[in-house]
């Protein structure tokens, strides 16, 4: 494996959602990582079984409020909003398809389990349902962005 493979690699694992990758060939040996922080770069491919360890950090993505997003209601204070978080990593969608309307748009009404959002996971596309019932006040991620496990999408006003 040359230089330019192992950054094509690393190109790759950036644009994914994959954590780890190993590649082992004969006497070289290579792992990519994705963490936040520095990029740190250990190659050497004389050693027999030398490893490569290649840092990189991910793509974080910025929480921001759709186009056309309303200002709250007075009652609306920051103290009674429940967010509505993202139950794991992958790729963001309001609609269910291009050609469909916002699953959830500010306004909206919701009850638990209506579909608020879709993640798409490893090319899988998952439906995520609200657990509550209340008002969405804020939209907290852009269309098709990055999500990370366990950040907020949504601020609902409970009912």
């Amino acid at each position: 494996m040359d230089f330019k493979q192992i950054q094509e690699l690393i190109k790759l694992v950036n644009k994914s959602n994959i954590g780890e990758v190993t590649i082992e060939q004969k006497d070289f040996k290579v792992t990519v990582k994705q963490k936040e922080g520095k990029i740190t770069q250990l190659v050497n491919a004389a050693t027999p079984m030398q490893s490569a360890q290649v840092y990189s950090p991910t793509a974080a993505p910025l929480p921001a409020t759709t186009p056309r997003a309303e200002k709250p209601k007075p009652a609306a204070t920051a103290d009674n909003l429940i967010p509505i978080k993202s139950p794991m990593i992958g790729t963001f969608y309001r609609k269910a398809s291009p050609d469909k309307p916002n699953l959830a748009e500010v306004g909206t009404e919701i009850n638990p389990g209506s579909v608020v959002c879709i993640i798409e996971a490893m090319k899988l596309f998952n439906e995520i349902e609200s657990e509550i019932k209340g008002r969405v006040v804020k939209v907290l991620v852009d269309d098709a962005s990055p999500v990370e496990y366990d950040q907020p999408l949504f601020l609902v006003e409970p009912a």
